[in-house]
């Protein structure tokens, strides 16, 4: 991933002048500085949270304003928060299943499986953490009647996948900032937020169904049909990613939402088809380290879509970070503390227990780095705000539970000071 750009003697490509890329270049500079630094994510969360604030039914009509008034999906009214949860979504976890794919390749970090072990290791307990602090706050507060009488523990309980989730790119972000470029903790960080986010996948679809509406497991045949369809297309050796997408994609959503099952988690069963590089090319590389010349389908997948859906976050943001502070309650700070102090102990204490059983962390690698490395997974943001959104119907706790999430935004900033004030940052 850090290796030097080798030299080429193909002739340059056919564009814009000298001049004209100076002209331009700083236009793409904005819109990647954008992307990098998740800035349409986080405008989104200050803009939800002032708009709830200052006028908390207006946020609401508009959140659940129907563009095509009467008009239904399967019986689900088409409001603006379905279109952004339960369709522009899609696009969102196909992407991430695309890192998970990738990852998978040679040369990536799931390949071979021996040297990911370490990470796998401190991924689990990234969840087992979490969902033991959260079960243990929740005990004591259920029990010192933190929470109404008429909130039972079967309902409370639903939150307990909510800390579980980290958040890929924010969590990039932060190590970058922390560790400096090239680090190996980087790396260890970005495995484990991968293969946290896949469980975290298999979470929502197993856990978290519609609870109004139960699961109709005949319905995954159109799941399964989706995906004969992907392998059909990969057999005939289909160079495009639209067919997979939108073809074989929307057959699987439909089932899922006929299922009553998150069909947001549509693509993830159709982007593991899509014809990939022969190896992998390295999560988030930097432009001028990026292979330029792959041109395979579920590289162009997210090479296509990637922009649009870092800039969708905005609304994805807007519709579900959208709290009063009132709403603050103990649910908040079990969610929280699942993230920070469940989360960072659980990754330690998993990883530090490989390194017994022989299988070491990476190279210029220490506990305290790891230490570090744990408490920046407990950026849940994105994932944990969607999690929430699918545990509790009782508007009560889900702003609670949503503002846990949003609080451990603030575990980027804590992570920059502490990583300056140990001298944790290394030059490459």
């Amino acid at each position: 991933m850090n290796a030097l750009p080798q030299p080429t003697l193909e002739p340059p490509p056919s564009g814009p002048t000298q001049n004209e890329r100076k002209v331009s270049q700083p236009k793409k500079g904005v819109v990647v500085f954008l992307q990098e630094f998740s800035i349409p994510l986080i405008v989104g969360v200050f803009a939800a949270l002032g708009f709830a604030n200052v006028s908390w039914e207006t946020y609401h009509h508009l959140v659940d304003l129907e563009p095509i008034p009467g008009a239904k999906v399967f019986g689900h009214p088409l409001t603006l928060h379905f279109l952004i949860n339960d369709i522009f979504m899609v696009l969102f976890f196909g992407i991430a299943a695309k890192e998970i794919t990738e990852a998978a390749l040679p040369g990536g970090s799931l390949n071979p499986i021996g040297k990911a072990i370490n990470p796998l290791l401190a991924t689990l307990g990234g969840v087992f953490g979490p969902v033991g602090f959260f079960f243990a706050a929740l005990y004591f507060a259920h029990g010192a009647g933190a929470f109404p009488e008429d909130l039972d523990w079967a309902v409370l309980q639903k939150g307990w996948g909510v800390p579980t989730a980290t958040d890929i790119a924010l969590a990039w972000l932060v190590a970058r900032t922390v560790f400096g470029k090239g680090h190996p903790a980087i790396n260890f960080l970005l495995l484990l937020a991968v293969a946290d986010d896949a469980i975290g996948l298999g979470i929502i679809a197993v856990f978290y169904g519609d609870p109004l509406h139960p699961a109709e497991p005949k319905w995954l045949l159109l799941v399964l049909l989706g995906m004969a369809l992907a392998f059909s297309l990969r057999m005939s050796k289909v160079q495009k990613w639209h067919p997979y997408i939108l073809v074989a994609g929307p057959i699987a959503w439909c089932g899922l939402l006929l299922a009553n099952l998150h069909q947001a988690l549509a693509l993830v069963f159709i982007v593991p088809f899509l014809p990939g590089p022969k190896r992998d090319l390295g999560m988030f590389a930097d432009s001028e380290e990026s292979n330029h010349d792959d041109h395979s389908p579920l590289h162009l997948f997210e090479h296509d879509l990637k922009l649009f859906v870092d800039l969708g976050l905005f609304f994805f943001a807007f519709a579900n970070a959208g709290v009063e502070f009132a709403g603050i309650g103990p649910m908040t700070w079990i969610i929280l503390g699942s993230l920070v102090v469940g989360k960072t102990i659980g990754i330690t204490l998993f990883s530090w227990l490989g390194t017994k059983v022989g299988f070491p962390l990476p190279d210029n690698m220490g506990l305290r780095e790891l230490v570090l490395a744990g408490f920046i997974a407990a950026l849940g943001l994105t994932v944990a705000l969607f999690v929430a959104g699918a545990a509790f119907t009782d508007q009560a706790l889900l702003g609670q539970a949503k503002m846990g999430a949003l609080f451990s935004g603030l575990v980027g900033l804590a992570a920059i000071f502490i990583g300056k004030s140990l001298g944790m940052r290394r030059s490459k």
